[in-house]
């Protein structure tokens, strides 16, 4: 099969950083599909995983944790899917990406793709759908479904026009009932934050707490840090409310001053949505489920896909293009590449 690899770590604007490589089509294990892919989307973790990439390796690295396709085969102990069945799933950072025709994966992380998307606008969904729906009710424990009391709870998402943010701004409003404040540093971003649901929308360049005290706000119940948790760390802990939880999915690079969360007695705890295919939890069925409701809101008109733009078909320039795009930090939702 062909895939498109990192072989050596080199720099994006080298022509050699990613490479086309011809590799066996793989065979499914128990558990897993055999998935001919048809769309990839690209994420933050994607050119993270590229940076990191050990200088002496040599052996090919497939990178892609987002995809549609069409099942091509299953592995005897796979009851969910059968051959034929259109799917979307992120996947496991453990195992070879999709940046390739052909990928294995568990049928445990797949749901079946929401009906009336293209592959392309399927793509874009499920590891910022994982992402955003585990870090709200996963994590900061939310109430799963709306009621009389959600009016009266807040989140403030940080970073809300980016893929998790995106999502993450819909999930909030339009099934947790929550009141939404997104920031964003741009015109055009701030308006495709209000057009997924946020209420209210205030500049992260800013500080976050006088912002939200001129909107009469104040401090809000909950804060999903999609963007550079160093910076924020402070203006977070002052936006916090007393017994209020703060989430993110941005690792840090300095340590973070946990006392400044103590008076309030509030809460902090970390994101990672490849924690249960990574470590196999025993509930790694969740995000079947999970994806299966995204793809059911979906269908019913209530969540929509945050795909802005594909790229072409895959292949070693457009994907070098798609990591510049993202990491120059300028990205509204989600690209996507074609898998011909």
């Amino acid at each position: 099969m062909r895939a498109i690899a990192i072989i050596e770590k080199l720099p994006l604007t080298d022509p050699r950083c990613f490479v086309a490589v011809e590799l066996p089509k793989p065979a499914p294990g128990p558990n897993d599909l055999l998935v001919r892919v048809k769309a990839v989307s690209v994420n933050p973790v994607d050119y993270k995983v590229r940076q990191k990439r050990d200088p002496a390796a040599r052996e090919p690295r497939i990178l892609g944790w987002d995809a549609g396709g069409v099942v091509e085969s299953v592995g005897p102990q796979v009851q969910l899917f059968q051959p034929g069945d259109e799917v979307f799933y992120a996947g496991d950072i453990t195992r070879p990406g999709s940046n390739a025709e052909y990928q294995l994966v568990d049928a445990r992380l797949v749901a079946r793709k929401p009906r009336g998307l293209s592959f392309e606008a399927a793509a874009a969904l499920p590891l910022t759908a994982i992402t955003a729906w585990e870090a709200l009710f996963d994590r900061l424990n939310v109430p799963l479904e709306n009621d009389q009391t959600s009016v009266c709870r807040s989140v403030l998402i940080i970073g809300g026009a980016g893929g998790v943010g995106s999502i993450a701004i819909q999930i909030a409003r339009r099934v947790a009932g929550l009141l939404v404040i997104a920031t964003a540093s741009r015109p055009e971003t701030a308006d495709w934050c209000r057009s997924l649901g946020a209420q209210q929308v205030i500049d992260h360049r800013q500080p976050l707490r006088p912002q939200l005290q001129a909107l009469n706000i104040g401090e809000v119940d909950y804060i999903l840090c999609c963007n550079n948790t160093d910076q924020h760390w402070a203006g977070m802990a002052e936006a916090i409310k007393p017994q209020g939880r703060l989430c993110s999915i941005v690792e840090n690079e300095k340590p973070l001053e946990l006392g400044l969360l103590k008076n309030k007695s509030a809460g902090f705890i970390w994101e990672f949505m490849f924690t249960r295919s990574m470590f196999k939890t025993p509930d790694m069925i969740e995000q079947h489920r999970l994806l299966t409701r995204i793809a059911e809101l979906v269908e019913q008109g209530i969540v929509r896909t945050t795909h802005t733009e594909t790229l072409g078909e895959l292949n070693p320039a457009n994907l070098a293009r798609a990591h510049q795009r993202l990491e120059a930090g300028q990205t509204i939702g989600k690209l996507t590449l074609t898998v011909e």
